[in-house]
């Protein structure tokens, strides 16, 4: 796939992803249009396509001509830091002193990633970051849209930024694209993309972004697998060293932890949850306790205090 140009790629792969949840879609048996959601979500939903779906791939994409895909793998774990510092500055989430340790070790991974790649490296480096900023304001924006399923959010990601990609990269150089070429890129959109976004919004509704991420973290694992593998890329000592930096880092923030006292105002709302927390005390006679389900509820106003990781699940005001 080296042959097709970022921009028409970063098009191709998210045209795939919108494609491959085209029969999520249908079984749901029910279509909703992004522009009859209200202005807050609709604003939530035009920034996730903008950051998440048109300018992360292409920033990755024009990243992964100047690196190697081990070094641009293990860069990925950058979108952990991106959505845990956007979280803390940006959207009202907290850091202790695990979460910087975590991003002080994230970023020294990086510079050892950067340092093997050499002045090419800095290149990379710089574009791979910018898509992990995207990324990591994707995330958050992408959590926080409300009346409209994981399934129809990714469709009009793909949708709409796979076609103003391509047309920009045929706008910019039309290239010739072998129709082999054309449908591995697809293939590669629904399963890489698609499915693989669909999953992480509704994990990451029910865990929490920061969460979500950490699991979604080890993704560049098997991308250092694949491109070792596959790709028969070599990976030399100054990677595994950076590899188990990062390891650190990710348990360093999954350690991460803060407890106080907060209050939930009275809201009724329609959301994936389970009768066992401390949330949802109501009672369907034909649902079990424990099982993941969806439908409209009220709740109370309550105040309580828990341990938790600081994500968007938990923005609350506190009691002063």
């Amino acid at each position: 796939m080296v042959d097709i140009p970022p921009f028409q790629l970063a098009g191709l792969l998210y045209i795939g992803a919108a494609l491959g949840v085209i029969p999520l879609i249908f079984k749901k048996h029910l279509f909703l249009k992004p522009w009859c959601l209200d202005k807050k979500n609709l604003f939530r939903l035009i920034g996730s396509i903008v950051f998440g779906g048109i300018l992360g791939p292409v920033f990755l994409l024009f990243g992964l001509q100047f690196a190697s895909a081990v070094s641009v793998s293990m860069w990925l774990n950058l979108e952990l830091v991106a959505t845990a510092l956007l979280g803390h500055f940006v959207f009202r989430d907290h850091l202790t002193p695990y979460g910087w340790l975590s991003t002080a070790g994230m970023l020294i991974a990086a510079a050892l990633l950067t340092n093997v790649e050499g002045f090419s490296g800095i290149t990379a480096g710089i574009l791979v970051t910018i898509a992990c900023l995207c990324w990591g304001a994707d995330n958050h924006l992408t959590v926080l849209i409300k009346g409209i399923p994981p399934s129809q959010t990714t469709f009009w990601k793909g949708i709409v930024a796979g076609i103003v990609n391509f047309s920009i990269g045929i706008f910019i150089a039309s290239t010739e694209i072998s129709f082999k070429l054309f449908g591995i890129a697809i293939i590669v959109g629904v399963f890489s993309y698609g499915i693989s976004i669909v999953l992480y919004i509704m994990s990451a509704q029910k865990l929490g972004t920061t969460r979500g991420q950490i699991i979604f973290s080890t993704a560049p694992f098997f991308g250092v697998l694949l491109s070792a593998t596959l790709l028969g890329e070599s990976i030399v000592n100054t990677q595994i060293w950076a590899g188990l930096i990062i390891i650190c880092s990710l348990i360093f923030l999954f350690l991460e932890k803060h407890k106080h006292e907060h209050i939930h105002y009275a809201i009724t709302h329609d959301h994936w949850h389970k009768h066992d927390d401390e949330h949802h005390a109501h009672i369907l006679p034909d649902v079990p306790h424990g099982l993941w389900h969806s439908h409209s509820h009220e709740h109370e106003e309550m105040s309580h205090s828990h341990k938790h990781l600081p994500d968007l699940d938990h923005r609350h005001k506190h009691n002063k």
